[in-house]
């Protein structure tokens, strides 16, 4: 019970200090990518464990219900990465495109996916979104659901468990060259080698 309680938290503060940097509040959308195996120090895809998954979805939900972002959970490469999603987000966010007919469960969708399926009330899986920050538990490669132009973001605590942890954040795209103005970029100061 204490090594849960300690993922809740490690996923709670890096949670929490990715929020801050970007302004992730409602009406913004976050992509979690989860390895429980990865977590729980096995290799990934051979090891998910539902309790893991739950002691994250805790930390999550701690974060979200005080900020108000919404969520989609990405599912392992069995079912294409595909992402857990209220059903009600379909509308709010037309980057999602269709719905897809598939449950995940812990061995085709993973741990995490079929945890946070079960945890909604109005569950369905989309192809595609296009994120406003992500976090990446375990090396799930959410990159390609995130909007561009993808920040990465290091939080104090670099490890869930036995797992890797990445985030970004998106930020507008930088146009119009020498002479253009930009805006503040949330907490982001832009680094000039890289854009």
């Amino acid at each position: 019970m204490n090594e849960q309680l300690e993922v809740t938290n490690q996923v709670r503060t890096i949670l929490s200090e990715l929020a801050q940097a970007c302004g992730l509040t409602a009406g913004k959308l976050l992509v979690l990518g989860t390895s429980t195996s990865e977590v729980a120090g096995k290799h990934i895809g051979t090891g998910g464990a539902m309790e893991v998954a739950e002691a994250i979805y805790n930390g999550v939900r701690d974060v979200q219900e005080k900020l108000g972002f919404d969520l989609a959970v990405q599912c392992c490469e069995h079912l294409n990465r595909a992402l857990v999603v209220d059903r009600k987000l379909l509308q709010v966010y037309r980057s999602m495109g269709e719905e897809v007919a598939a449950v995940p469960v812990p061995k085709a969708g993973g741990s995490m996916g079929a945890y946070y399926y079960g945890q909604l009330k109005a569950p369905c899986l989309v192809e595609h979104i296009q994120a406003d920050a992500a976090m990446d538990i375990g090396n799930t490669l959410i990159g390609m659901h995130m909007k561009r132009v993808a920040v990465p973001f290091r939080p104090s605590i670099r490890q869930v468990g036995g797992a890797h942890v990445t985030a970004a954040f998106a930020r507008p795209k930088l146009i119009g060259g020498a002479r253009a103005v930009y805006a503040p970029l949330m907490n982001h100061q832009a680094d000039p080698s890289c854009d």
